[in-house]
């Protein structure tokens, strides 16, 4: 079946992976000051996530503004999933919407209003489903430290353009419920769940517009809580403290870390550190929301 060929495939791949780290979060991040420096070059796409009326306040020069929301889909009718990955000519149209081509150098940040950080991260995941992670980066510690390092804001909205993007070809990033069911005891595979403590121990109860989910968490899962992988001021933890939190999980060098959350955001956020550890990481996009509606193992 398919994804017994995956699985093998990650078996094989994910060691010589997590030996790149320290290159791997240096492409994922970048810092105030060399975005000071790039904020000119013609192929670089700046964007803002956050409140409108943020973004409308002040942003970062050159920025422009995107709802997150627009990158995904959502279907509130009965049995639907709140948040799922687009097809892939809707997503190719929406990305060149934002002014994005083949050659674009894509930086994105979140403001520093209710700072929005797992929706960010929720972008540069769908950015790296798209093909484009590896021209992708975050400005680490958004807004605020852009303008904490002394930089200008600018009220000034640059003009539309729409970018020539080729057809996607998605990378096969996404799992479903089948997958993880089939490898919650598989070797090198490490299910982790991005919610907060109180939900996977099971003194929380999630939910959402249709259902409440289940009490607990995906059965064998470890817990890597998506608020513990920044610092105070939404920044990427140090390597070393990353680590400590995906070993506590039972995330062994060499795994594949596949994460969930309640509805595939927060995640994602967990999925962003993995990535700057040098781990191979899968989503499981339907989460605990359709993980609950179906008679599979969960433990609290």
């Amino acid at each position: 079946m398919a994804y017994k060929t995956l699985a093998l495939t990650l078996l094989l791949t994910a060691g010589s992976l997590h030996a790149q780290a320290p290159e791997a979060r240096e492409r994922l991040l970048v810092q105030p000051a060399w975005l000071a420096q790039h904020l000119d070059d013609p192929d670089l796409v700046l964007l803002h996530v956050g409140p409108r009326p943020e973004y409308d306040a002040g942003h970062i020069p050159g920025a422009r503004y995107l709802n997150y929301q627009d990158l995904a889909a959502t279907d509130r009718a009965p049995g639907g999933l709140t948040l799922q990955m687009l097809p892939a000519e809707e997503l190719r149209q929406r990305l060149a919407s934002l002014g994005i081509s083949n050659t674009s150098r894509i930086v994105l940040y979140f403001g520093r209003e209710n700072p929005f950080v797992s929706p960010t991260a929720r972008v540069m995941f769908t950015l790296d489903y798209a093909g484009l992670g590896d021209r992708t980066s975050l400005l680490d510690g958004g807004l605020e430290a852009w303008v904490k390092d002394g930089h200008p804001l600018s009220t000034d909205a640059p003009p539309d353009r729409t970018g020539t993007l080729a057809p996607l070809a998605p990378r096969p990033l996404v799992v479903d419920a089948e997958f993880v069911k089939a490898n919650l005891a598989a070797r090198g595979i490490a299910i982790v769940d991005g919610r907060n403590a109180g939900f996977y121990h099971g003194t929380q109860t999630g939910g959402g517009p249709n259902a409440k989910h289940k009490t607990g968490h995906i059965q064998g899962a470890g817990n890597v809580p998506f608020g513990d992988t920044v610092d105070a001021a939404n920044r990427l933890r140090p390597a070393a403290e990353l680590q400590k939190l995906f070993a506590s999980a039972g995330v062994e060098p060499g795994d594949t870390a596949v994460a969930y959350c309640h509805i595939g955001q927060q995640a994602t956020q967990v999925i962003l550190a993995a990535r700057s550890l040098g781990y191979r990481v899968l989503l499981y996009d339907g989460s605990f929301e359709e993980w609950s509606r179906k008679d599979y193992p969960v433990e609290k």
